[in-house]
């Protein structure tokens, strides 16, 4: 058993730092992609761009590895140790990362670039926000496969998980497509 236990540690917590380095690469290539833009060089653009499409595939990937794990694993082992006394906090969650608040932060800054890309970027820009649709899918899937339709999250304990995660991912859609309003028709689509 407790060989199972060190596992499933670290199959979990693993893949969330996986998920977290390529979080932070999406950071670095956004942050570029709007400097790049703004000095006029689609070319480039569309490379940090691209780039930042595969990060993202690559942390809804390794968001869809971390719950690779049975419901039985996560309930006994997974979720206590993200609880208290293992953990300071009492509302425990990946909102608290610094990853997270950069992340929005760039997301704002970049909203008015998305609502008016160039024809040339229009493409690119459209695999971002259905590599962004993906990652949101694959970290629902998780919450879902965990009971996330049921109960809440470690942080909103008292509301469904898989609704929070929905409105969180519906606000983060108006950030980077700003000029559509499909994310509950793709959303749909996607599961």
């Amino acid at each position: 058993m407790n060989e199972l236990k060190i596992e499933a540690q670290e199959i979990w917590q693993g893949f969330h730092w996986s998920f977290f380095i390529n979080i932070q690469g999406l950071i670095i290539c956004l942050r570029r992609f709007e400097v790049w833009l703004t000095q006029g060089n689609l070319a480039e653009a569309q490379t940090e761009l691209a780039a930042a499409t595969k990060l993202m595939l690559a942390s809804g990937a390794a968001m869809r590895l971390a719950g690779s794990l049975s419901p039985e694993l996560y309930d006994a082992q997974i979720r206590p140790s993200m609880m208290p006394p293992q953990v300071k906090s009492h509302d425990f969650s990946g909102l608290m990362s610094w990853e997270h608040s950069v992340l929005i932060k760039v997301w704002k800054q970049l909203r008015p670039h998305f609502a008016n890309l160039p024809i040339e970027l229009k493409e690119q820009h459209q695999e971002f926000v259905d590599a962004y649709l993906y990652l949101a899918n694959s970290h629902r899937a998780v919450c879902k496969k965990f009971g996330g339709e049921e109960a809440g999250s470690l942080r909103f304990e008292r509301s469904c998980a898989v609704d929070i995660l929905d409105a969180f991912a519906r606000s983060r859609c108006q950030f980077i497509n700003p000029e559509k309003d499909d994310f509950t028709q793709r959303r749909r689509g996607a599961e």
